[in-house]
């Protein structure tokens, strides 16, 4: 969601994250807890928590391979070799010959880097158990297997117009036109 090149969270990571703060809560009352972990130093993490208005736990994994463990996020020499693993399998995520320039000036208009940076950090979620002691690893999922976490999905699909995505239709919920007055 926040890569340590970022200067802002990733829209869309952020339209996910838009609804965690209303089920944490739920959550914690059978015993599990939400946390997102993202690369970006707990100081950048923190001032776009206030931003957001955000209160659900975020910790920073910057420094460490905890994002690069669970494949997503991803070494120069990986991006650099073209097939980075991803999503249970294997993707050139360069973009094409020409495509370069529109896809830098794209992530620099949403998070302030370049399309490299940007890619090297991938969305996934997974969940862990703790038994006596000992962490368990008992899921993950990647891509569009997040599809189900963004709650907006949910009203959108049962809208007339479905998603209606057309160009980069997500935003940061303070983006919006209009959104001062919400």
């Amino acid at each position: 969601m926040f890569g340590p090149d970022y200067t802002a969270g990733c829209p869309s990571c952020s339209a996910i994250a838009a609804g965690f703060n209303g089920f944490a809560v739920h959550l914690a009352g059978h015993d599990v807890t939400l946390c997102a972990v993202s690369r970006a130093p707990l100081a950048k993490l923190a001032a776009y928590k206030r931003r957001m208005g955000w209160s659900f736990p975020w910790a920073s994994s910057h420094g460490s391979d905890f994002n690069f463990d669970f494949g997503v996020a991803h070494t120069k020499q990986e991006w650099e070799a073209g097939a980075i693993a991803y999503n249970f399998g294997a993707e050139d995520l360069r973009p094409a010959a020409g495509d370069r320039e529109t896809s830098d000036a794209f992530t620099q208009s949403i998070v302030g880097t370049d399309w490299e940076t940007y890619r090297r950090e991938g969305p996934g979620m997974s969940g862990f158990a703790l038994e006596d002691g000992t962490v368990y690893h008992t899921y993950s999922t990647y891509s569009r297997g997040l599809d189900i976490l963004w709650g907006m999905y949910q009203w959108l699909d049962r809208a007339p117009l479905g998603r209606n995505e057309a160009g980069m239709w997500w935003r940061r919920h303070d983006e919006y036109d209009g959104a001062e007055a919400r």
